[in-house]
């Protein structure tokens, strides 16, 4: 599939919150993430970010094949998802809440509180011609959405 056939095809509407497993004990809560059940795809990377200093953006970007699903371990953030037509912001702030970003959908976080730790669980290995990071670029491949 070619690269411009990805963004095309991708919308906001193929991202969405997934409820991960909680499970309360007295001594506190805990929640499992399972390769393939929980995540709705097979597991290839997994990172965090941390120590975001006030006002900071992370993100920015889209990606041609890669999925991830987002998590807020700790504290809370806004996840902003564009697909070229239509924007939405999403406050993570749950450690039992993911958000899925479909590739082909621009995301970025932001506004993330004092000690907040942000989990990304990734499709694939990185691969930086994986990545979109130019907004107008990205605009122009999804710009055939328009004509849809």
């Amino acid at each position: 599939m070619a690269e411009t056939d990805l963004h095309m095809t991708s919308s906001i509407d193929q991202c969405q919150l997934i409820e991960l497993g909680k499970h309360h004990h007295p001594n506190g809560n805990l929640t499992v993430v399972e390769n393939g059940v929980s995540v709705p795809f097979d597991l290839k990377r997994v990172f965090y970010i941390y120590d975001v200093p006030g006002g900071e953006e992370r993100g920015g970007h889209s990606h041609k094949t890669l999925k991830q699903l987002i998590v807020a371990i700790s504290g809370a953030f806004d996840v902003l998802l564009d697909d070229g037509i239509n924007q939405i912001s999403v406050t993570l702030n749950r450690p039992y809440q993911g958000l899925l970003v479909a590739p082909g959908v621009w995301s970025k976080q932001y506004n993330f509180s004092s000690g907040s730790v942000c989990l990304v669980l990734a499709s694939e290995h990185y691969d930086e011609a994986d990545y979109v990071r130019d907004y107008n670029e990205f605009k122009k491949l999804t710009s055939c959405k328009i004509s849809k």
